[in-house]
């Protein structure tokens, strides 16, 4: 069962719901935070990025950041934010263009998290949990939610529609033009959606999992015991059909000795190669933009393999048959010479980035299906990084969970 439990949201007067949401903390470097910040004191980005509001030569993990989110975020309770008398559940909606989805936020259990009844599928890195757990346990609230998603049903499709048909909380326009709406369940209505997700056998974890691993991490800090608010993590829950994953592209900074002839005569002779359109129009296929001109370059056989799911996807074939042994890139995860391009930054950006000589090498590619998410969380297997894009995003600072 996915167990669910409302909670008493903090969170932000409605004339200040627009000002005090923001990006997630982890979607932005320092200067991109301090530049979407400036002039606007309510942004959270004020508690989930404090070094923002200190001298540029103050590390981001340094004491005094943390002091600095617990003091900016106690300031904001006391002038910006109000809480909710009873422990509720919450709808919360995302529209970005003619895409629109909506999901339960509520507290899902850390527990749950352990026996793997949420699954992974990301790795996750231990400076960046230290980072988060530090955060939490500061503050002692979890502040922006973890993106799941799930295989939804009839019951919590329409315990779900139900809320939705109420007045919501907030309803606004971000600056990035993606519209968010959260209503608040009344008590019947989030009886209904515990129960309803009572029969969910399963969630997944599409984007958060630093944030996730962080919050069981804070729970043994704090020595929470089961049934209080740190074995709980704050979370927003999708049906799997709203979902929308886009691709995550690849740049290099060299072509590992190569020339460009070069490298094009190698790719030719090992891969089915034309000239070709900056995004690729199926699974089994990748863009490659170098001096200037666009190539598609198809990576193999398009069947999939239930017993290894993770040897099937496009960023595999990519990294086993052209980037570690063309291109000598042995391990993403550490190599310096490979960065990535979240999908919504477009193809344009793999094109700036090659000529403005920032990267040698741009590939493009088709996204992951969420099918094939959920088989490789299924089989316990752990995908490439830096495989999904999930887009539109939650936003930090409309509801937070304290522990």
């Amino acid at each position: 069962m996915a167990l669910v439990r409302p909670f008493r949201a903090l969170r932000p007067r409605p004339d200040l719901a627009a000002e005090i949401a923001a990006v997630p903390y982890d979607v932005v470097s320092t200067e991109e935070a301090r530049a979407l910040a400036a002039g606007k004191p309510n942004s959270f980005l004020h508690v989930s990025r404090a070094e923002i509001d200190l001298p540029s030569t103050v590390s981001p993990y340094a004491d005094e950041v943390y002091t600095r989110a617990w003091e900016t975020f106690e300031a904001f309770r006391s002038s910006a934010l109000v809480q909710d008398a009873r422990p509720t559940l919450y709808v919360y909606r995302l529209r970005m263009g003619d895409h629109e989805q909506t999901g339960l936020a509520g507290a899902f259990s850390v527990d749950e998290y352990r026996r793997d009844v949420i699954l992974k599928h990301e790795r996750t890195r231990k400076d960046k949990e230290d980072d988060r757990t530090r955060h939490i346990t500061e503050l002692r609230a979890q502040t922006g939610p973890v993106l799941l998603t799930y295989r939804g049903t009839d019951a919590s499709t329409a315990a779900i529609a139900a809320v939705t048909a109420g007045t919501p909380l907030y309803d606004f326009t971000a600056d990035d033009g993606i519209a968010h709406t959260v209503w608040a369940a009344t008590p019947e209505q989030a009886q209904a959606l515990v129960a309803a997700f009572a029969d969910v056998p399963r969630l997944y974890i599409a984007d958060g999992h630093h944030r996730a691993a962080s919050a069981a991490r804070a729970q043994e800090a704090l020595g929470a015991e089961p049934d209080e608010e740190g074995s709980f993590f704050l979370a927003v829950a999708f049906p799997d059909s709203q979902m929308r994953i886009l691709p995550y592209h690849r740049v290099v900074k060299d072509l590992n000795g190569h020339t460009v002839e070069a490298l094009l005569t190698v790719l030719s002779q090992q891969f089915p190669m034309s000239a070709g359109t900056p995004s690729p129009s199926r699974k089994g296929e990748c863009g490659v933009f170098v001096r200037g001109k666009w190539y598609t370059l198809t990576l193999g056989d398009q069947s999939t393999d239930p017993a290894d799911p993770i040897r099937t996807l496009d960023v595999s074939r990519l990294q086993d048959r052209l980037l570690a042994p063309i291109l000598g890139i042995a391990d993403p995860r550490t190599d310096t010479r490979i960065d990535f391009v979240g999908g919504i930054r477009g193809t344009g950006e793999l094109e700036k980035l090659v000529n403005a000589r920032k990267a040698a090498i741009a590939f493009s590619m088709y996204p992951v299906t969420l099918d094939e998410l959920m088989a490789i969380a299924d089989a316990g297997a752990i995908m490439p990084p830096k495989s999904t894009w999930f887009e539109p995003k939650l936003r930090d600072g409309l509801l937070s969970h304290e522990i």
